[in-house]
């Protein structure tokens, strides 16, 4: 019975992290209808599933809520409290991976392994994703990959590749794209080329 109260507890923050943290979102029963949080919730019920030897039962909770939302969460991960997945869709939590508490994902987020010809050599029972440190953001696009750790408050960048440590308080950025600028001649002359490739083909 404390294990449910504990669960429902859980769910009303994720509600409220929602709001918290989603300005499009005003109310409670708005939040309701968040994309990632039927993954978030089918998880944290999944989880003790998976615990307790349930594996099948586990997977099938799992595949229905990535069937519905776009987020893969294997029910072996541990997934701390008030984490906010925003958008959702795309991200993939690995069996091994932990998160902590307050830590906000954003779409197309990867926490994986580094691959099955590295970890196939690993001795069984050994972590293969990340942890997760509290108070992490993970922007959208970005990889984590392998038995890395995150320390507690840093910021990954959107499209960042992480396979190292990344210290609490750290940065980690993506390279940026920078714009570059054609002159009138050379645009022209593209349009050209392109005209000449289209007519002679």
């Amino acid at each position: 019975m404390s294990e449910l109260r504990n669960l429902l507890h859980t769910m009303r923050q994720d509600v409220g992290v929602v709001v918290e943290r989603d300005p499009s979102v005003s109310t409670g029963w708005e939040a309701l209808l968040h994309p990632a949080l039927p993954a978030l919730w089918t998880h944290r019920m999944a989880a003790p599933l998976h615990r307790r030897g349930h594996r099948i039962l586990a997977k099938l909770l799992s595949n229905a809520a990535r069937t519905i939302t776009g987020v893969e969460i294997h029910p072996g991960a541990t997934m701390g409290r008030r984490v906010f997945i925003d958008h959702g869709a795309g991200v993939v939590i690995g069996e091994t991976a932990v998160i902590g508490d307050d830590v906000t994902i954003f779409h197309q987020v990867t926490l994986g392994a580094v691959g099955w010809w590295t970890d196939n050599d690993r001795p069984s029972g050994q972590r293969r994703h990340p942890v997760v440190g509290d108070r992490v953001v993970i922007g959208c696009n970005a990889s984590v990959l392998g038995p890395v750790t995150i320390g507690d408050d840093a910021i990954i960048g959107a499209q960042a590749l992480v396979t190292s440590e990344v210290p609490a308080g750290s940065r980690v950025h993506a390279p940026v794209a920078t714009p570059s600028h054609l002159s009138l001649s050379t645009a022209g002359a593209a349009k050209r080329i392109s005209v000449a490739a289209v007519k002679s083909a």
